[in-house]
């Protein structure tokens, strides 16, 4: 029986290609001599929970200063599963981060260790009605990693959320049931919480708002604390991811954490960025040291300032998508999902880059590379999916490849070069030949 057509989904810089489908490739067409591409469907490894972006507050709220079509167009953009990306993997900050339009935190009252001050009413001006917004255009469930970047100023030693500062002993116990109070309003309100990472950056001395935790520090807070008061809530069933920070530390902080039984028995997995050197090698010691526990990428964005119009950046995201993702990596999160012209808002500052940046005085948004080369994973790989064995002979055509739940295979091959570069694509017993373009990305579906 001869093979089906090779579907062909193509971004290239130098046309107007964006996650545009051409003419779909023979199946049985070979040419000796090519480089290649090989997927081997027999070698199956991890399940991909899925892929998504940050609902921030400043998000939100530039979300809300569009106007009713245009909000429903850039949903439509990220989460519907047939015209856009189909996020279901996401994250959202518990309390205040950079990307809020000021410090604030869930229980203001100092002293109040009981959390009789406890309050979401923050999330319920703009971060709430942005997230229902998208599970309701999603159609399917959005798993959301709760993550807070500080404690409220009064738990901590330095007395301000920003700056650092670490979490006062005698609170830890107050702030661990936070973490369960958090989970169980937002549940309430029909948004309920997949999974929370112990700290944001727990290395980082930042000018917004941040904590310090040794790994000492964060494995005992997971031990004594955070992991018992879970449980004891019933949210058993709620994922702890330790040090959503960057991956050049990351070794160090999982053999921490995960030599004490104790404390590894509450840990799903380690959470990682990309700021700094790629170290991709430390995402991979991480899971041939611990198999058992799970790899996420929990944050990444280009720093800086918006960025408007690069091609780089695109090339960034996908470069970190296919080197993690081929080291055992289940699901990646982007940052901000839309922020504003200036790259924010944000309230120290820090502006940086996103996929989609609106306009709110002509009620427009636009698309940054970044959102079509993130596209060619979270349009074609869903959730459920499993990495297959992957090899390229040529270094210059980086890939990845998924079988997903319904059997079709998905296979992402990028070209950062200026040459086209022609090759062999092999999935199974099917030949295929191709040619990507330079500095382009294509998904291939077999």
């Amino acid at each position: 029986m001869k093979p089906p057509a090779i579907r062909w989904f193509l971004t290239a810089r130098d046309s107007d290609a964006r996650l545009t489908e051409r003419p779909s490739l023979a199946p049985d067409a070979s040419e000796p001599g090519l480089p290649s591409v090989s997927v081997d469907t027999g070698r199956r490894f991890q399940v991909i929970e899925g892929f998504g972006g940050a609902f921030t507050e400043a998000a939100a709220v530039n979300w809300l200063a569009l106007g009713d079509r245009r909000r429903q167009e850039l949903l439509e953009a990220y989460f519907d599963t047939e015209r856009g990306h189909g996020y279901s993997l996401c994250r959202v900050h518990m309390g205040s981060c950079d990307f809020a339009l000021g410090n604030y935190a869930h229980v203001e009252t100092p002293g109040d260790m009981a959390l009789e001050s406890f309050s979401i009413a923050r999330d319920r001006q703009a971060l709430l009605p942005f997230i229902k917004a998208a599970q309701r255009v999603a159609g399917q469930p959005i798993k959301l990693l709760a993550s807070p970047w500080s404690p409220p100023a009064w738990m901590k030693t330095s007395g301000q959320m920003n700056r650092g500062g670490m979490l006062r002993p005698e609170c830890r116990g107050a702030w661990a049931r936070c973490y369960a109070r958090f989970i169980e309003e937002y549940e309430a309100e029909g948004v309920p919480i997949w999974g929370v990472s112990v700290q944001n950056e727990p290395a980082a001395t930042q000018s917004w708002d941040s904590c310090i935790y040794t790994a000492e520090e964060e494995r005992d807070f997971v031990r004594d604390f955070l992991g018992p008061e879970l449980e004891a809530a019933g949210l058993g069933h709620v994922r702890i991811v330790i040090w959503d920070h960057n991956r050049d530390l990351m070794v160090e902080r999982a053999r921490t954490v995960y030599s004490d039984p104790d404390s590894a028995r509450y840990v799903w997995g380690t959470g990682f960025h990309w700021y700094g050197e790629d170290c991709f090698d430390h995402v991979q010691q991480v899971h041939d040291a611990w198999p058992d526990k799970q790899l996420l990428f929990t944050e990444g964005c280009q720093e800086g300032g918006p960025h408007h119009g690069s091609w780089d950046l695109g090339e960034r995201y996908a470069r970190s998508m296919i080197n993690d993702l081929n080291r055992w990596t289940v699901g990646w999160i982007d940052w901000n999902l839309l922020l504003d012209g200036q790259g924010g808002p944000n309230h120290v500052g820090n502006f940086c880059s996103a996929p989609i940046h609106t306009d709110a005085s002509s009620d427009s948004f636009s698309l940054q590379s970044s959102y079509f080369y993130l596209g060619h994973f979270a349009r074609f790989v869903k959730p459920g999916a499993q990495r297959l064995l992957c090899e390229s002979s040529l270094q210059d055509l980086e890939a990845a490849s998924f079988v997903n739940p319904d059997g079709s295979v998905a296979t992402v091959v990028m070209n950062r070069t200026e040459r086209p570069l022609r090759f062999e694509l092999r999935v199974a017993s099917s030949r295929t030949v191709a040619e990507l373009p330079p500095r382009a990305i294509a998904t291939c579906i077999a």
